[in-house]
């Protein structure tokens, strides 16, 4: 199977497929204190040592797009296995998530450390083996 389709609360996909490296996707929907910068950094402080990843460097946080529909702060982590990124659309809610890595990692720590933080109310969730 090239990827897992899922769309439930709680994503119950343990990587266990070799590959080249993973892919995981969440869309959040009526999520809180997306437009607090302070806990965008802490969340992907806390991400990156929840899953066992070792960041380069300081995120990349910003704001932007201020008076666009889709204004908010985008994210972006480098870790030595690949990145972590985010974008939160503060008119509607929103959040967006991509944690890629050559290293595996477990897609249901991602999910807790995003409902810690954000408490959506749905979520999204795709799992790609990424595999040229």
């Amino acid at each position: 199977m090239d990827h897992l389709d899922l769309e439930t609360e709680t994503l119950r996909v343990p990587i266990n497929m070799k590959s080249w490296g993973y892919h995981l996707i969440l869309d959040c929907s009526g999520c809180r204190d997306i437009n607090d910068r302070d806990r965008i950094y802490n969340f992907v402080k806390d991400l990156v040592q929840q899953i066992d990843m070792i960041a380069h460097g300081e995120p990349v946080i910003e704001y932007l797009l201020s008076g666009e529909p889709n204004q908010g702060y985008s994210l972006m982590q480098l870790i030595t296995t690949s990145n972590i990124c985010g974008h939160f659309m503060e008119l509607d809610g929103t959040a967006y998530f991509d944690v890629f890595s050559c290293k595996e990692f477990d897609p249901v720590t991602v999910e807790k450390v995003v409902k810690h933080y954000f408490n959506p109310k749905k979520i999204k969730s795709k799992l790609i083996k990424r595999q040229a």
